[in-house]
């Protein structure tokens, strides 16, 4: 970066220097932890909006698809070329942007957000719709890539983890708040105004970015062979399969998790938007409170998450039956589902930080291909086992990410005995 430049990205985010200078002290005398940056929120805003746009959709299908004159199902692949667009789109943004810093970035990926939500507002026919939201989820992987990267930089080592949760906290806050309130003005104003309100949230992130976000040095960029090398490192690749596999347990049975309540539980559906508030709380509560586990002790909080997130999902094959117990196991579902996320994706930072850009928007590919095989995984269950099956197949699937997770720390300790840290720092491991 030129000082020209730097001095010019200064100027535009003075305020954000100020944000990040009182962040890097953020114990005070007496010994008590201040609150995050401000600058942090701004990120926050954005996952929220990315939350909102990717979710949204689910309870607008009719009304898109009557406006549009397209069946339910041509509506519904809406968001299976949302979620591809994520997996692919990822590390290809990745690719041709890795040498842009990391401000300059965001606040572009943020304008490819904006764009392919007013496009989405205006969209004339269904392929023009589709075409925007694949666009637009272009810019899901990456902005939350860099936004977790940036945020780690905002803090004390110590908080690392914690301020991971607190960007990605924006799409758990989204399920709750968000998608419901969104969907409601859809259903009252017309399906595009949903679209208007996230393009307008889109802006407030993007003026939030501009203003407060610092301008962080990064040194030379690493090249792409670089990167690429960093990806394909087997306990990378572990630790992406292990995300995959969390997630894929998380959507075999939200995917079907209406039915499940009204068919085996008894709800009627008009409760179920309520339990799913619950669970959306769940989800929120479980994001911070993994953040700060995982600032604690990384491996150790990481393994017991996993245990009890595949107990819980076993249970759940149980306390279905039973409406009480069902509700509160999947409020503690909800905990552990998404108490794993801020420390899987800290893991990853901490194994790449040579090159992290590439390793951790690829994280979200992969988390989004895990929740395409979940979802295959639990119709799978409900053709040939039934409904009352999918938990078990679920809880499968996070035990053997607890498996992954225990052959990961193996292999660390056994490269750490060989031949000292092997670029692996300790930090990643309390």
């Amino acid at each position: 970066m030129s000082k020209t430049e730097h001095s010019l990205d200064n100027s535009t985010g003075e305020r954000g220097e100020s944000a990040a200078s009182t962040s890097t002290s953020q114990t005070s005398k007496s010994g008590k932890r201040k609150p995050f940056p401000l600058s942090l929120l701004c990120l926050t805003i954005g996952a929220f909006a990315i939350g909102m746009t990717e979710f949204i959709i689910m309870g607008l299908l009719p009304n898109v698809a009557t406006d549009l004159n397209v069946s339910i199902p041509q509506a519904g692949q809406l968001i299976t070329g949302y979620a591809l667009g994520v997996a692919v789109g990822a590390p290809i943004l990745t690719v041709f942007t890795h040498k842009i810093p990391q401000k300059k970035l965001l606040v572009l990926l943020m304008c490819i957000f904006i764009i392919g939500n007013a496009l989405s507002v205006i969209a004339p026919t269904y392929g023009l719709l589709i075409s925007a939201r694949i666009l637009t989820a272009f810019a899901h992987g990456t902005f939350l890539g860099v936004g977790s990267i940036m945020a780690t930089k905002l803090v004390p080592p110590d908080r690392r983890a914690g301020a991971v949760s607190v960007v990605l906290a924006g799409l758990t806050i989204a399920n709750i708040i968000g998608v419901p309130f969104g969907t409601f003005i859809g259903q009252q104003l017309g399906w595009r105004s949903s679209f208007g309100a996230i393009t307008i949230l889109g802006i407030v992130s993007l003026l939030g970015i501009i203003r407060f976000i610092p301008v962080i040095p990064q040194g030379t960029p690493a090249n792409l062979g670089q990167q690429f090398r960093n990806l394909i490192r087997p306990q990378v690749l572990l630790v992406l399969l292990i995300g995959a596999m969390g997630c894929g347990s998380l959507f075999a049975v939200f995917t079907y998790i209406t039915p499940m309540l009204v068919d085996i539980s008894g709800f009627a559906e008009k409760s179920v938007t309520w339990i799913l508030v619950l669970f959306g709380f769940g989800v929120t509560l479980g994001n911070m409170v993994g953040g700060r586990l995982a600032d604690w002790k990384l491996m150790p909080s990481l393994i017991v998450n996993f245990g009890i997130l595949a107990v819980l999902l076993a249970a759940l094959t149980l306390t279905l039956h039973n409406p009480v117990l069902a509700v509160i196991t999947i409020f503690f579902w909800g905990v552990a589902a998404f108490g794993i996320m801020p420390g899987l994706q800290l893991r990853i930072m901490n194994m790449t930080r040579e090159a992290p850009l590439l390793a951790t928007t690829s994280s979200h590919s992969a988390f989004n291909l895990g929740n395409a095989a979940g979802a295959y995984l639990g119709g799978f269950a409900i053709t040939h086992t039934g409904l009352i099956s999918v938990p078990i197949y679920a809880a499968v699937i996070a035990a053997l990410g607890l498996l992954g997770l225990l052959l990961s720390l193996f292999k660390q300790d056994k490269e750490s005995s060989l031949e000292g840290a092997d670029g692996i720092h300790p930090v990643s491991v309390h």
